[in-house]
């Protein structure tokens, strides 16, 4: 559900970007921004995997997985959803 939601937040403020950075097509951009909460929250409970490592080097890994502190939360998701 925090992937769906972090998703669409993006899509709807930078929907360029967001593409690009999430490797989505304008039709499945589309559909993602057309989601009612019911759907996106049916979606989210699924069994199926939606998103997928895109790790270009080890190094990106490992420095995504080296933050620590609760300062940095955010700034971890950031970048792992760059990273997606």
């Amino acid at each position: 559900m925090s992937y769906l939601t972090l998703a669409r937040r993006v899509l709807a403020s930078d929907r360029e970007a967001a593409q690009s950075h999430l490797g989505l097509s304008v039709d499945m951009a589309d559909l993602l921004l057309k989601l009612s909460p019911e759907q996106t929250q049916k979606l989210a409970s699924s069994s199926q995997v939606l998103c997928f490592f895109r790790m270009s080097t080890d190094a990106m890994l490992a420095g995504l997985a080296g933050r620590s502190s609760e300062a940095d939360t955010s700034a971890v998701a950031h970048d792992a959803l760059l990273a997606a």
